[in-house]
């Protein structure tokens, strides 16, 4: 059997950094087999220059929305950013399918290797059916009102059997769930059907990216009945609270799901202190996706990283969509944390982009670590976290 050997500045391994002077060895097909001190390794090395890396895992990504790059500009504020992507998602088949083949082919050239991606369509199915990446495909089920709860759950959920059914082809072991959307979008009737539908499944759900949120459930009031305005809806459909919207949606869910908290841009400390008591107290699983490029694209802010760390949470990368990046490239979400958090050890950010989204994904057999036997993707990083390339 061939062997592949690479030598390069640094090798991270999924947790740490190794010692220099060390060669990783794969099987021609890519499948980790060890790594060597140079001087052990033989002939045929590669020599390259940056970090060795095991593949990205991108956690919260909107492929269907691949046709929106560069059509809402940067900085618009959330609202107005939504209100643009309900009326602009009307673009011919053909563009879209485009779109998607352009965005699938530029993540897997740069690194990724699973994707946990959130649609209200199959408009992407056919690119996964072909795709060398993992996907965790996300449904989003909405809705504002408890009497279309049925009607729109039922919509979401032939989207979701549509997916199962025609990815139990490939070799990779894809999976969908049902999820929701966000606090904003989602009647109590539609938070309990997604509950019984995602029994410890792992699921997602957009979280406190605006101020607006809380203020929606604290007081009926607030900037998101713009939004809803689009939808015939003059005030706010949803239950008055006098709690942040996690408070009130959060005990929605009873059957010991994972659940991704996507964004997080305007999380307090004393949420995230409740939310991971809750959690631990309910047997649910939480998981803090930073998406740090869509947050600077849309509001111009970083969300709270150094509180996730503070508390211990388990956090997670990811790039949102094109409607909301520049690029869909986790390295890019590296350079961004590292460059606003530059206290935050690098070896740490590279365990949220490889081992700790493979954890969340439940995919760490196979994914996010170099250990024997695991074909985990092997990519090569610039030192300074400005590009990633696929080697393997």
């Amino acid at each position: 059997m061939a062997y592949l050997k690479f030598k390069a500045d640094k090798i991270f391994d999924g947790t740490r950094f190794l010692q220099d002077d060390m060669v990783l060895i794969t099987d021609e097909c890519g499948t980790f087999q060890e790594i060597v001190a140079a001087n052990e390794a033989g002939d045929d090395i590669q020599q390259l220059s940056g970090i060795l890396s095991p593949g990205f895992i991108n956690c919260h990504c909107h492929l269907e929305l691949s046709h929106l790059k560069n059509v809402i500009p940067p900085h618009t504020g959330l609202i107005d950013f939504l209100c643009s992507v309900v009326t602009k998602r009307n673009f011919p088949a053909e563009v879209i399918k485009e779109e998607i083949i352009k965005a699938e082919k530029e993540m897997y050239e740069n690194g990724t290797v699973a994707v946990g991606d959130i649609g209200n369509t199959a408009d992407t199915l056919n690119v996964k059916k072909n795709s060398k990446l993992l996907w965790q495909n996300f449904v989003e089920v909405l809705s504002f009102t408890d009497e279309k709860a049925e009607e729109n759950f039922k919509h979401s959920q032939q989207v979701a059997e549509i997916l199962e059914r025609e990815l139990q082809t490939s070799n990779l072991q894809h999976r969908t769930s049902l999820v929701p959307h966000a606090p904003y979008t989602i009647s109590p009737k539609t938070f309990s059907l997604i509950n019984k539908a995602s029994k410890d499944k792992i699921i997602s759900i957009h979280n406190q990216e605006h101020p607006a949120e809380d203020e929606l459930y604290k007081t009926g009031g607030g900037e998101y009945l713009r939004f809803f305005k689009i939808f015939g809806i003059d005030k706010s459909p949803f239950p008055i609270t006098g709690k942040s919207s996690i408070r009130s949606v959060l005990p929605c869910f009873t059957n010991g799901q994972t659940i991704f908290l996507v964004h997080n841009t305007f999380m307090s400390e004393e949420d995230i202190i409740w939310a991971n008591e809750y959690a631990a107290a309910n047997g649910l699983k939480l998981v803090y996706c930073i998406c740090i490029n869509a947050n600077l694209y849309i509001e111009n802010k970083v969300p709270p990283i150094d509180l996730f760390i503070k508390h211990n949470c388990h956090i997670v990368l990811g790039t949102d969509s094109y409607s909301s990046n520049w690029q869909l490239s986790i390295v890019k979400e590296i350079e961004a944390v590292q460059k606003h958090f530059p206290h935050i050890p690098i070896e740490t950010i590279l365990q949220w982009a490889t081992s700790n989204g493979a954890k969340a994904l439940r995919i760490e057999s196979q994914f996010g670590s170099f250990q024997k036997g695991k074909k985990p993707g092997i990519i090569l990083l610039q030192k300074d976290f400005s590009a990633s390339t696929r080697l393997a």
